[in-house]
């Protein structure tokens, strides 16, 4: 984490001042901050120990990040230029970047939203995972993957984060502890859910009686029982994948952030299928997700095909007598 002593340049003070005003008002601010900090390095690398925030810096600033995507270097130069009308507050004169001048972001990565079959597809095939001396619970671990990313909709980090002291038997539920937006929450987890990961603890107990209490509940035996790491899990799901022949349009693998998706989409299709009132429910999503309102929620809600269907029954039921057809077929 970058502390507000690593700052050096001539305006490592208004940054240090910035970074504890946004931290002040809830923010974690850290991928910012790292952000900044690396704007701090450019300019005392710039040979003068007094260099200010210009156009000229900037432009230098914005070339060394060449190797990154579009949409990377866009998220970056706002930050700075967030700082830089922070600044602008006490000193009107003090540079701001022209954000029309800013690259335009990379395509959004159309999500994969899988379907209940295609998931006891995956989990029908998971046993097909080949598991080793060194990993006999390969297999496993990759099928309680599945299964809490699909009924939960956890994010990545939140998964592979949680420890075995986190499941709770008495009350079926997971303690996902503070990650996005500082937030903790207790997931109440469905029967059959808890049922997997209590089958899973015990199967891990009489392989590896040793890693129990707070070791990871994805974990690597031969790494002293550390937690997976994301590209482990990644590769394991894509084996998993290509034994069932799931694949996206373009030919490649769905993401794994594509499970969160599919588990906010999948929600909305249960409570219009059900007749529930979908608009009162959105904050119960929201909260299950870890959002700090709706409107996080909102960028998972895509627009598939189903949805649309039930979307536009539901409309008909509720208002199709105020439709009336017109001569000529019109309405």
């Amino acid at each position: 984490m970058v502390t507000k002593k690593s700052f050096r340049s001539s305006v490592a003070t208004e940054l240090r001042n910035y970074i504890s005003h946004k931290q002040a008002l809830g923010y974690c601010f850290e991928i910012q901050s790292e952000t900044l900090l690396y704007l701090d390095r450019l300019l005392c690398e710039s040979g003068k120990p007094s260099s200010d925030l210009t156009v000229k810096t900037f432009r230098h600033w914005c070339q060394s990040m060449e190797s990154v995507c579009s949409t990377t270097k866009l998220k970056r130069m706002r930050i700075v230029r967030n700082f830089c009308l922070y600044r602008r507050r006490k000193d009107p004169n003090c540079f701001v970047p022209d954000s029309t001048q800013f690259p335009k972001p990379s395509q959004a990565v159309q999500p994969y939203i899988f379907s209940d079959v295609e998931i006891s597809k995956l989990l029908a095939y998971s046993d097909s995972i080949p598991v080793s001396a060194r990993s006999p619970l390969r297999a496993s671990t990759t099928r309680l993957a599945v299964v809490l990313l699909y009924t939960t909709g956890l994010r990545r980090g939140e998964l592979l984060r949680l420890t075995r002291a986190d499941y709770h038997p008495l009350e079926q539920t997971l303690t996902i502890q503070p990650s996005k937006f500082h937030k903790s929450r207790i997931l109440p987890l469905p029967s059959d859910v808890a049922l997997e990961v209590e089958t899973f603890l015990e199967k891990s107990k009489s392989v590896y009686p040793r890693f129990c209490g707070n070791y990871p509940l994805i974990f690597s035996p031969y790494c002293g029982g550390r937690a997976y790491s994301s590209m482990q899990l990644k590769k394991n799901l894509h084996i998993l994948f290509n034994l069932v022949g799931i694949r996206k349009s373009d030919g490649r693998f769905p993401r794994i952030h594509d499970f969160r998706f599919a588990f906010a989409v999948n929600a909305i299709l249960r409570w219009y299928r059900n007749g529930v009132n979908v608009q009162a429910k959105l904050p119960f999503l929201a909260a299950y997700m870890g959002h700090i309102s709706i409107n996080s929620t909102y960028y998972y809600l895509r627009f598939v095909e189903p949805l649309a269907s039930l979307v536009s029954s539901a409309f008909a039921a509720h208002y199709g007598d105020l439709i009336q057809e017109v001569e000529g077929g019109g309405q």
